[in-house]
Formats: structure tokens, sequence, C-alpha cells
């Protein structure tokens, strides 16, 4: 087995355990997406032949990963990678029949209102969403009774002031939009669009989100800040959050 593989073992995620370290981190832009898409789907019902948006897709990696893992047909939306690149992508995971993707912005996207069964954001929502009237928008292209999710790093509670004396050294003016699974259920439910099912601080997703960085770290040969970050602050503070909800008829 390669030596990433071993530094990227982890039983929580066994669908993820069948791709390559490699290629994971190969496409990394944050966090790994592969891990997050399968701990949203733990809570997401996914059936074969559904349509999902997956917007904020970077490389398409967790794009590609539903697609196989769950049948599902997914449109790849990201803004910083063009669809050309994920294409590439997505044919040699042999999903082009399942894999669509997009070039758009979070704010124009190409989509017909209540076109989606479901939608999904992985790693990348706290970037737009945290705008009171965006779910507004997000929303609309999910079917009355369908599924939205989100999954991406978080805090374990709102504080008075950011950041926490011992991050300090490491934070960073825009991780400011990193919130608690509590404040995304009420920043969504009282839009009265969608009713949130589960709100949660991923269980480990710290320890999941320092393996990554060190397993990344080790890879490149630096030393990364972020993965010291995690170190220091031992879960106390940071992690995933993770919500899902139905958009109400």
């Amino acid at each position: 087995m390669d030596e990433l593989d071993v530094l990227l073992r982890n039983e929580r995620y066994p669908r993820s355990a069948r791709y390559s370290a490699r290629w994971m981190i190969d496409g990394a832009m944050g966090p790994n997406p592969v891990w997050q898409a399968e701990a949203l789907a733990a809570v997401l019902p996914l059936e074969p032949g559904m349509r999902v948006l997956d917007l904020g897709c970077g490389t398409a990696l967790s794009s590609i990963f539903l697609a196989k893992e769950y049948g599902v047909e997914v449109w790849a939306t990201d803004l910083w990678v063009k669809p050309d690149e994920n294409l590439r992508r997505v044919v040699e995971a042999q999903v082009e029949d399942k894999v669509h993707p997009i070039y758009a912005e979070a704010h124009a996207l190409p989509f017909a209102d209540d076109f989606f069964d479901a939608a999904v954001s992985i790693g990348a929502y706290h970037y737009f969403g945290t705008d009171d009237l965006y779910l507004g928008y997000f929303s609309r292209f999910v079917k009355r009774g369908g599924r939205i999710g989100i999954v991406q790093p978080g805090l374990a509670e709102e504080y008075e002031t950011l950041p926490p004396p011992h991050l300090e050294p490491y934070w960073s003016w825009d991780f400011c939009a990193w919130h608690s699974a509590e404040w995304w259920r009420r920043h969504w439910e009282k839009t009265g669009l969608v009713t949130v099912d589960h709100a949660d601080r991923l269980p480990d997703g710290w320890r999941d989100w320092l393996q990554w960085n060190e397993a990344c770290d080790q890879d490149s040969g630096t030393p990364g800040q972020e993965a010291e970050m995690l170190r220091i602050d031992a879960g106390s503070t940071l992690g995933f959050t993770r919500v899902t909800a139905q958009r109400t008829s």
C-alpha cells in the first residue's frame, strides 16, 4: 500500500478508502472533500438517479465520489476551476454520464427552479451562504420537499470575540465566516423556507482535518501552519459543521 494511503487510512470513511490518496491530495483545495462528502451523505438521503447540485465543488472530487458511490447525477459547479479541467477528471473516473461540470458563480446559477432533488455544498457554503438572503436564492433550485446539505469548517460555539487567544497567531480574517451548527440552524430556519432536520458538529471532525493536513504537509515536505493550529486547538474550538434541511412545501 502506498505511504499516502496509509497516512490517510480512516475507519470512519470506508467508502472513501476505495479511492487513491494521491488522487485526493492532488485535487485538494482545502480539507478532504471526499471524507466530507461521505460524512454528509451519512445524514442526507441520496438515491440512484437523483439530480444533485454540488455547489463550490472545486476539482469535482466530491461530485465524482457522490456519483460513483450513490448513483446520483451531479452538476459539479464551481467558479475557481474551469469545467474542462473538471471534465478531464470526470472522464478519467469514468462517470461522464453522471457528472456535468459547470462554470458559474454562486449568485448566477444557470439552472431552472425546482430542477434538483438535492443540493449540497462541501467545504464552500460559508463563502457565500452567510448572507441572510442567500438561502432564498439557493433553495429555489431544489424541488419542494427536496434536500439541502452542507459540511464545512466551523466552530464549537459562537464567541463574543474572535479569535480565541490560543488561536490568535493563526487566525485569518476570513475565518469569521466559520460558525457553529446551531448558528446555521437558526440562520436557515428563520427564513421559513426550510426545515432543518440535522445540525451537528461532525464527531472527531477536527481529527480528520488534522490527519488530512499532516498527510498533505508530509507529501509537500513543508510543515503547515494550519496543522499546527489544529494541534494546538485540539478540538476545543475548530471542527466541521454539518447541516441538512428539507425545502418546505
